[in-house]
Order: structure tokens, then C-alpha cells, then sequence
């Protein structure tokens, strides 16, 4: 699936959210939607936990 796929998918969750909820429930769908996000990219093995806490300098070397 293309990234312009997941893309328009993840924007019509939203509008329905805010449409339908409110705005309180496109601010759950668009927090929970991010989690989502970072917990797949963990799963996926392109980020680590320690990356999070490297200062730049230590990421330069």
C-alpha cells in the first residue's frame, strides 16, 4: 500500500472523527493514530528506544 493511500485513509479517519465526535474525538484519533505510528516503526526495526535519547553530538560519531 502507498504512502498516499495510508495517507487519505488516515485523513478520512480524522474528518470522520471530527465530524461525527467532535473535536475532542479527532484530538483521540489523531494522539492515538501518532502512537500507532511510533509502535510500528519500533516493530518494523527503523527506530530503537536508545534514539530517543542520544544527544546530537553522540549521534554524530
Amino acid at each position: 500500500m502507498s504512502m498516499a493511500v495510508v495517507g487519505m485513509i488516515a485523513g478520512m479517519a480524522l474528518a470522520f472523527a471530527g465530524y461525527f465526535g467532535g473535536f475532542g474525538a479527532f484530538l483521540l484519533v489523531a494522539a492515538l493514530g501518532a502512537v500507532g505510528f511510533v509502535v510500528g516503526r519500533f516493530l518494523e526495526g527503523d527506530w530503537e528506544f536508545g534514539d530517543f535519547f542520544h544527544t546530537r553530538h553522540e549521534r554524530r560519531r
